[in-house]
């Protein structure tokens, strides 16, 4: 058996272990205890930092229905430990899958994950065991720490998998060459993509997802911020104007400095129909961020207001309605406990990353987290919609970042534990938003390249001059550099699928293009050898498979899962994936075919018509037909999963009969009645899967299509 049937193999091969019998209970040790006692004896290797491997804790486990063996240790004289979940030899194909985090964290991360999100389990069952690392613990993601940022970027990552293949050999039958494959999204598509390409030898391929750019921070942050601020509601008749059945212009109803937001905002790469879920969104990882910019660029938050070049000294009547400089005193201090009780959702604990919690307390003298302080109460009530990460500015003249602040309440944001156990009741402070409110307009300052970043030609002349006066450095590469080790270059050894989502709030798509770009100038004519993007429509940043929104949008994880046993076959067996997917950029926007055999890449194409539209009107009570047709790309598998959501609420209640045999496209029809007058979508979501199996979690990708439905 050959190419992709066998992951459909390894689903009997590990069903079949599980007639052993009295198995374990998940995450538990099983009845049959490792036959082999693992040694680190006799390793070698290339960085001497990891030279001296250790293994505390090897046993046989039991999780979700799937046996392995769990390994865990680290690297002695370092803080790096790693994970290893090696499957039944019977099930293993001579490969490893490992996860690279967003930024360093644990090494357990991944247990406990169920369904499609079960990272073991979707290694495990296409042929590969499992690693994951806590990338060289929390000092390696400090950049303030004065530590070697290699070590987190891909040394740990290197070390661990190189010594996976030691340990591999003691597990297994000695093999010639055991394949590696790394994955990460976000940050950890940088540390992927940093691992692959300061190293030789690792890995013999890669899928990083959801990648940014070296100028994405902090730019896609602060331009997303400022249309927020500008546009506030006028944003729900952006994205009804855009929606199915809409009117299609996004623009009606704006003023001239909303419009202004919206085209600055599109132009730099924002997907308009994402603007869905703008009370939600927030600032995302700027508010981890946001500290970094100040102590860099200090000079920048003055010069905004200050100085010709700069909208806050140019155009300052623009913010008069949104700027707050508060002279006020802390009436209360609210603790974690006290909040619990007024039913305040503050959604963190201050002053705290995962994992964390303990220690901030601790170290603030208190007897526990719940007297952490997370929001203060003021005497008075700012009169602004625009305080979101705004600063409560202390006596000492030290600031605190606020989350937010709804009336008198302000909610401290992520701040330095110790400053937060200084505010006392009765404390004069200044609530200012100066600073956020200028960060906003950062981008605008940050120039770079046209050539290689055309979205910024918006912010210059017709001889590529820019408007607007220029910072001194960029900080987009200082933060790529210090979360990669280097800035990516497109030049790697192996073999890339990159995965990007159209509808990606925080990496805007435009970027994946970017690195493609960068492979095409290093690999020229043999790029497509090397190297794929597969787009993903109706897809956000986040790996998870319950979505925000799931009558509008769609999970990638099995779109990540396809692309590592499409990897591999490319490298081990040399089968060709399905293409890339055809795109063209349009100032800013990625802009795909509308049917699947000219988009290509691996995702299904779903349309919908409701009596022959995207917006029928009827009365009440009156029969609504709905035609669809699904489409899946040419060599990218069977249509598995086809469900109706009637009503627009994303629970999905109502299968549709996927006839035997069903192949690559399928039509489909269905009649519903609305009882009751308003305004109903209507969508079909469905899945593909490569082989065509409709019970596994795994591969199973999805896109779905809506329309409207005025009821009268």
């Amino acid at each position: 058996m050959t190419g992709a049937g066998k992951w459909t193999a390894n689903l009997a091969i590990l069903a079949a272990a599980l007639s052993a019998p009295a198995p374990a209970m998940a995450g538990e040790p099983a009845a049959n205890a490792a036959a082999t006692t693992l040694s680190a004896q006799g390793y070698q290797d290339e960085d001497a930092l990891f030279a001296r491997p250790f293994i505390d804790r090897d046993e046989s486990r039991t999780d979700n229905g799937m046996p392995y063996r769990y390994v865990h240790g680290g690297f002695e004289g370092t803080d790096t430990r790693f994970s290893y979940y090696f499957p039944l030899a019977k099930a293993w194909q001579g490969r490893f899958f490992q996860y690279i985090t967003p930024v360093p964290d644990s090494e357990t991360l991944s247990q406990g994950l169920t369904g499609e999100e079960d990272r073991i389990g979707a290694a495990m069952t296409s042929g590969a065991y499992f690693i994951e690392t806590n990338g060289g613990g929390p000092k390696a993601a400090d950049p303030m720490g004065g530590g070697d940022l290699t070590i987190g970027a891909f040394r740990a990552n290197a070390a661990t998998a190189r010594f996976s293949r030691f340990v591999a050999a003691q597990v297994y039958p000695a093999r010639k060459h055991i394949y590696g494959y790394a994955y990460g999204g976000s940050g950890g598509a940088y540390r992927t993509l940093g691992s692959l390409e300061n190293t030789r030898g690792v890995w013999d391929g890669a899928v990083p997802y959801v990648l940014g750019s070296p100028m994405a921070i902090p730019s896609m942050f602060t331009v997303r911020l400022k249309a927020m601020r500008v546009l506030g509601d006028r944003l729900d008749g952006v994205v009804d104007a855009l929606d199915a059945g809409g009117s299609g212009d996004a623009y009606a109803g704006l003023n001239e400095e909303q419009k202004a937001a919206l085209r600055e905002v599109t132009a730099m790469g924002f997907q308009p129909q994402s603007w869905y879920a703008w009370r939600t969104m927030g600032p995302h990882a700027f508010a981890l961020l946001f500290g970094g910019i100040r102590m860099a660029d200090a000079a920048y938050f003055t010069d905004f207001w200050t100085k010709p070049g700069y909208e806050g000294h140019d155009s300052p009547q623009l913010y008069s309605a949104d700027r707050v400089q508060l002279d006020t005193r802390v009436v209360e201090v609210i603790s974690a406990d006290k909040a619990k009780s007024l039913g305040l959702d503050l959604g963190h604990t201050p002053g705290t990353a995962k994992g964390t919690a303990d220690l901030a307390w601790q170290a603030m003298g208190l007897h526990s987290a719940g007297e952490m302080p997370v929001a203060v109460r003021l005497a008075d009530s700012p009169n602004s919609k625009a305080l979101m990460l705004s600063d409560l500015v202390l006596a000492s003249g030290k600031k605190a970042v606020l989350a937010d602040v709804h009336g008198d309440l302000a909610m401290l944001g992520i701040n330095d534990p110790r400053l937060l156990a200084t505010i006392k009741a009765g404390d004069a402070v200044r609530l200012d938003n100066s600073d956020i409110l200028a960060v906003q307009d950062y981008h605008r300052h940050q120039v770079p390249d046209l050539a290689e970043y055309p979205v910024w030609k918006q912010f210059t002349d017709a001889q590529g001059k820019p408007l607007y006066a220029q910072r001194r450095m960029l900080l987009g590469p200082l933060f790529t550099q210090n979360a990669a080790g280097a800035v990516p270059t497109g030049k790697f050894d192996g073999k890339v699928i990159l995965v990007e989502n159209l509808w990606d709030r925080e990496a805007l798509p435009w970027q994946g293009d970017w690195y493609r770009s960068r492979v095409k100038a290093h690999a020229g004519a043999a790029a497509d050898d090397r190297f794929r993007i597969w787009y993903t429509d109706r897809a956000l940043h986040g790996d998870q498979s319950v979505q925000d929104d799931p009558a509008r949008v769609v999970s990638y994880i099995g779109v990540l899962q396809q692309a590592l046993r499409d990897l591999a076959a490319w490298v081990e067996q040399g089968k060709t994936p399905p293409a890339s997917t055809a795109y063209r950029i349009a100032d800013g926007q990625v802009v795909v075919p509308a049917e699947a055999a000219a988009r290509q890449g691996i995702q299904p194409v779903v349309t919908l018509a409701a009596n022959g539209g995207a917006l029928a009107r009827v009365k009440a009570g009156a029969p609504v037909r709905l035609a669809a047709t699904i489409e899946v790309p040419p060599g990218a598998g069977s249509i598995t999963a086809a469900t109706w959501d009637f009503d627009g609420d994303g629970k999905f209640e109502t299968p549709a009969a996927i006839p035997a045999g069903t192949k690559a496209r399928l039509a489909l029809t269905a009649t519903h009645a609305y009882t009751r007058p308003g305004t109903y979508f209507a969508v079909l979501r469905a899945s593909s899967e490569r082989e065509g199996d409709r019970k596994t979690p795994f591969a199973q990708i999805q896109n779905l299509a809506r329309v409207r439905i005025v009821v009268e």
